[in-house]
C-alpha cells in the first residue's frame, strides 16, 4: 500500500449500536487483493472428513459468503494482485543372526517435498491425500466415541436399575458390598476390548483406506518434517508408523523377495518413536541414543523389568546399521490438546551409526542404538528439553502491529485482537459494526418455535431425546474436553432450543456456546484481512456462526456487495446445481418440505448480509484446500430456508494457521456487465489450488 504522511488513529472497538467505523483516508492500492463476489447462488462441495470418495468439483456459480476489502473495486480491478469479487459460500519372528556384510546405503532424498505425487493416479497432491485420510480417520473415530458413550451410558443405567431393585442387600454373615463397588465391578465387566481409535484403525484397514499400506524407506510423500499427529492411530492410518504400540516399525521378511530390496538384509527398520517409555533413552536432538524394544512394564514408569532379545525390531535396527538405510524419527511430547495426552512430531531421517549391548539401569540386558540426523533436512522442531513450534502470543499487548485490542468490543467470550504489518500506516478493520448474533429485520417473520425435548441435564444421557430423533436417532455431537464436536457434516443439524428443558451447556447446544478459541484478525499481503487461531482446534469443533443482517435475496439491489452469504441449505438437501448431498438429506427433506422437488426455488430465498454489520467470520478467506466447512443448523424452528450458517473445523488446525473455507465458485461462472467472462486468480497457496477463484 502507498505510504501516507500521518498515522491514522486507532478507533475504539465497535459495539452493537455504534455507528460503523469510517475508513481511513483513501490509500493508493499497489496490488490486487482477493475479494468475494456480490451474488452467490450455488453451494460447492464442502470438505467432509467422513467422505471416502474423492470430493466433487465445485458446481454452480458460487456459494455463500462474499467479502470485500476497503479498496474500491474499480481501482482494484486495474491493479495486478488485488482481491476481486469472489464468493464464500504380519507377524515375523527372527532369531539370532550372525554379523552381516556391509552393503551400499539406500539412496534416499532428504527433501521430503509434501506436494510430490506418487503413482496412485488420483490426480491429487500427496498433501491433499494425507489430509483426506486424516479426515476419514477422525470421522470414524468420533463415530466410535459416540458408540462408546452410548454403551457406557446404557451400562450405567443398567447398574442403577439393579441397585434400585435391591442388588445392594447385605449378604448373610458377611460384609455388605457398597453400591459404588458393585457399580465399578460391573462397569469393568462391560468395558469393550478395543478403544475408539483402534476401532477406527480397523475400519480404515477394512476399507483399504490406509494411505501407505506398504512400508517404505525414507520420507513419505505428503508428510513433511515438522508435521504433527495427535495419536499413534493417526500415524498408523497414514503408514508413517504402522503399529499403534511398538516403538520400532520395520519391514519383515515378506519384503526380501522384492527386486528393489534384493541387496538388503531383513528385517529392516523404517521408523522409530521417541516417546520417553525407556529410562535409558538419550535425546540430543541431532543425535539419539535409542533403547531397543522389550522388557518394559508399559505402565508409564519407564522401568525395565526384563532383558531384551535380538529379534524383531531390535534386529531390524541392527540390520539398518549395516544396510545403511535411513530411519524416520518421530518424537512424542505431552499435550493437553490430544485425546491421547501426547502429540507426535515427525523430525526427519536419521542413520543408525552404532549399536551395542549393555546392562541397563535396572540390571537387565538392553540393546542400544546410536542414530545421527542426516544433513540437508529442514530444521528440527522438537528437542529433548522443549517442544518448540510456531509459538502463539500469550498476551494481546505483545502482538506486533496491534491496531485493535478487541474488534468485538467485548461481545465475544474471548477478545479478538487485530494486527496489521502490511499497511503503512497500519489501520484496523473498519467500515462495519460488530454484531455477534444475526439481526432480523421487522419485515421478515421467523417461524414460531417448535416443541422442545423434555430431557433433564444433558440430552446425551437420555436415549429417548426428541431432539436426537430429529437428527436420526443419534445426537450430532460428541463431547471432547467439554467442547462438543460434530461427528460428521450433515444436511442439517437440529440443536436444542428455547423450548427444550435440558441444560444450557447440553452437548446438543454446541454451536450456541459462543467463541471457544483465541483468534486474531490480521492483514495479509495479498488477500486483505484474514483470521488465524492461537489455539489447537480439533476436527468437528465449532468456530462461529456467520452473522449479519438477514435479507431476502430478491431484495438485494444489484450493487456490488461482497459480504453476502446465501442460505442454501434446501438447495443442498435437494442436490441442485451440482451441490453435494450430505448425510440426512433423504431422511429430512420429506418431513421438512413435502412439496415436490420440481417446486424448489431456483436460488436461495434468504441471505446474510455482513457488509455493514457482522462478526469476525466476514474476514475468513477462501482456500481451494480449506480447513473449515459450512454447516446449516436449526434450533427453534424447522424452516431450512432460514437455517443458521455455521463454520466448523474440518481438520486439526494448529496454532497460527489461517482459517479458511471454499467459496465454491465454478470456473467461468462470473460474467461482467459487458457480457464477458470475468476471471480472477486465486492466491490461497494450497497444493491443489485451482489457480482461479472463478
Amino acid at each position: 500500500m502507498a505510504k501516507v504522511d500521518s498515522v491514522a488513529p486507532v478507533p475504539s472497538p465497535t459495539f452493537m449500536d455504534a455507528a460503523p467505523l469510517t475508513l481511513p483516508p483513501p490509500l493508493v492500492v499497489e496490488e490486487l487483493v482477493l475479494r468475494r463476489s456480490a451474488r452467490c447462488l450455488n453451494r460447492p462441495t464442502r470438505p467432509s472428513y467422513a467422505d471416502q470418495e474423492p470430493p466433487k468439483k465445485p458446481g454452480g456459480r458460487g456459494r455463500g459468503k462474499r467479502k470485500r476489502d476497503e479498496e474500491k473495486p474499480e481501482l482494484a480491478a486495474a491493479q495486478q494482485g488485488a482481491k476481486s469479487p469472489g464468493r464464500k459460500y504380519s507377524k515375523v519372528e527372527a532369531g539370532e543372526r550372525k554379523p552381516m556384510p556391509v552393503i551400499a546405503a539406500v539412496p534416499v532424498s532428504c527433501a521430503g517435498v509434501a506436494t510430490e505425487d506418487d503413482a496412485m493416479g488420483t490426480g491429487k497432491s500427496a498433501k491433499l491425500r494425507v489430509k483426506e485420510t486424516l479426515r476419514a480417520f477422525n470421522s470414524h473415530y468420533l463415530h466410535f466415541v459416540q458408540e462408546e458413550q452410548k454403551r457406557a451410558q446404557a451400562a450405567l443405567q443398567e447398574i442403577e436399575a439393579k441397585t434400585k431393585s435391591g442388588l445392594k442387600r447385605q449378604t448373610k454373615g458377611g460384609k455388605k458390598k457398597s453400591s459404588k463397588q458393585q457399580a465399578e465391578a460391573e462397569e469393568k465387566e462391560k468395558r469393550p476390548s478395543k478403544r475408539p481409535d483402534l476401532k477406527a484403525i480397523t475400519k480404515m484397514q477394512e476399507m483399504n483406506a490406509v494411505l501407505y499400506p506398504e512400508k517404505r524407506i525414507g520420507h513419505l510423500p505428503g508428510i513433511d518434517v515438522g508435521d504433527r499427529f495427535y495419536s499413534r492411530a493417526e500415524m498408523v492410518v497414514l503408514g508413517i508408523h504402522s503399529h499403534w504400540l511398538n516403538g520400532i516399525d520395520y519391514m519383515g521378511m515378506k519384503y526380501q523377495g522384492k527386486k528393489e530390496y534384493e541387496k538388503l538384509t531383513f528385517p529392516l527398520a523404517t521408523c522409530i518413536v521417541m516417546s520417553g517409555i525407556y529410562e535409558d533413552d538419550l535425546d540430543k536432538a541431532d543425535e539419539i541414543i535409542y533403547t531397543g524394544q522389550g522388557g518394559n512394564d508399559l505402565l508409564g514408569n519407564h522401568r525395565q523389568i526384563g532383558s531384551q532379545q535380538l529379534t524383531r525390531g531390535n534386529l531390524a535396527l541392527k540390520n539398518s546399521r549395516y544396510n545403511g538405510n535411513p530411519v524416520r524419527v518421530i518424537r512424542g511430547h505431552l499435550s493437553k490438546n490430544s485425546y491421547t495426552g501426547k502429540i507426535y512430531t515427525y523430525d526427519g531421517l536419521y542413520k543408525v551409526v552404532h549399536d551395542w549391548v549393555q546392562t541397563g539401569v535396572q540390571g537387565h540386558v538392553v540393546f542400544k542404538y546410536k542414530l545421527k540426523r542426516l544433513e540437508g533436512q529442514p530444521s528440527l522442531t522438537t528437542s529433548e528439553v522443549r517442544f518448540t513450534r510456531a509459538e502463539a502470543p500469550t498476551t494481546i499487548s505483545e502482538l506486533p502491529g496491534l491496531v485493535c485490542d478487541d474488534i468485538s468490543g467485548g461481545q465475544e467470550n474471548i477478545p479478538i485482537p487485530a494486527t496489521n504489518l502490511v499497511d503503512d500506516p497500519p489501520v484496523p478493520p473498519s467500515g462495519f459494526t460488530y454484531l455477534k448474533s444475526l439481526k432480523i429485520p421487522k419485515d421478515i417473520k421467523i417461524p414460531s418455535s417448535i416443541i422442545g425435548c423434555d430431557c433433564e441435564g444433558d440430552c446425551a444421557t437420555n436415549k429417548n431425546c426428541s431432539c436426537a430423533q430429529r437428527n436420526g436417532s443419534d445426537l450430532p455431537y460428541v463431547s471432547h474436553k467439554n467442547i462438543g464436536r460434530l461427528v460428521e457434516p450433515k444436511a442439517v443439524v437440529f440443536e436444542c432450543g428455547a423450548n427444550c428443558s435440558c441444560n444450557h451447556d447440553c452437548v446438543n447446544r454446541t454451536s450456541q456456546q459462543g467463541l471457544q478459541y483465541r483468534l486474531e484478525v490480521f492483514k495479509t499481503a495479498s488477500k486483505g484481512w484474514g483470521v488465524r487461531t492461537w489455539d489447537t482446534i480439533l476436527p468437528g469443533a465449532p468456530i462461529c456462526e456467520y452473522t449479519g443482517v438477514l435479507r431476502r435475496t430478491e431484495d438485494l439491489d444489484g450493487s456490488q456487495n461482497n459480504y453476502c452469504f446465501d442460505i442454501d441449505c434446501l438447495q443442498t438437501m435437494k442436490g441442485l446445481d451440482g451441490r453435494e448431498k450430505r448425510a440426512g438429506s433423504e431422511m429430512h427433506l420429506p418431513n421438512l418440505h413435502p412439496e415436490d422437488d420440481s417446486d424448489a426455488p431456483p436460488a436461495p430465498e434468504y441471505c446474510i448480509d455482513a457488509s455493514s454489520i457482522g462478526n469476525f467470520a466476514r474476514f475468513i478467506n477462501h482456500s481451494c484446500q480449506p480447513n473449515l466447512f459450512v454447516q446449516c443448523v436449526l434450533s427453534s424452528h424447522n424452516d431450512v430456508k432460514l437455517a443458521k450458517v455455521t463454520l466448523f473445523a474440518a481438520d486439526t488446525i494448529l496454532p497460527l494457521q489461517e482459517l479458511s473455507y471454499d467459496y465454491g465458485y465454478r470456473l467461468d461462472s462470473v460474467v461482467g456487465p459487458d457480457g464477458k467472462i470475468v476471471k480472477l486468480p486465486c492466491h490461497c497457496g494450497a497444493p491443489d489450488c485451482r489457480k482461479r477463484l472463478y
